[in-house]
């Protein structure tokens, strides 16, 4: 028995499958329009009556961000259609030998839990500045004398922006009457 090699890959059985595997892209054209739709979806439901203070309020910024999801959704699907193909991964700064640093990453997610917690009983200022401080630290940075004022202040600054100039309120905490 012979096999033909001269039968396009189309015509085997795995001219599906090989499609597909060239088309890979078209996956994370899928995502992003599932999360374009899922933003915009709930930018338009959500009620604003409460948070509005003019013409811009708290629709705008998702109804953007959904719009610019599904805009490049399409255009990247129309990319990977028309032959494109993203470039791999060179990694010319990282090593693949060497294992991952799952010290750094449970960190982070103990920081960003820990953050999660602490939040509604000590209020953003002061869980905020705990979680740019506990990143800073998880992240290498070891200077206990300008970490945390870097963080207190970044954090200050973060909870008076939103608060009392985007109008979206932040759980204050304890310094609530003093902010």
């Amino acid at each position: 028995m012979t096999t033909r090699t001269d039968i396009p890959p189309a015509e085997t059985g795995g001219g599906r499958r090989s499609w597909l595997r060239e088309h890979s892209e078209l996956g994370v054209c899928a995502l992003l329009l599932a999360l374009g739709v899922l933003v915009l979806t709930d930018a338009l439901t959500m009620d604003v009556d409460i948070a509005q203070r003019g013409p811009v309020g708290p629709k705008t910024v998702p109804i953007v961000v959904g719009a610019g999801l599904l805009v490049i959704a399409a255009l990247l699907a129309v990319d990977v259609l028309r032959g494109g193909r993203g470039q791999a991964e060179t990694g010319e700064d990282v090593d693949l030998s060497e294992p991952a640093d799952w010290r750094t990453v449970l960190l982070l997610a103990g920081v960003f839990l820990g953050a999660a917690v602490l939040i509604e009983p000590l209020g953003f200022p002061v869980a905020g500045a705990l979680l740019f401080w506990g990143a800073a630290f998880a992240l290498g940075s070891r200077r206990i004398d300008r970490d945390p004022l870097i963080a207190a202040g970044l954090s200050l600054v973060t909870y008076t922006v939103f608060n009392n100039l985007l109008g979206v309120p932040l759980p204050g905490g304890p310094l609530m009457g003093v902010l």
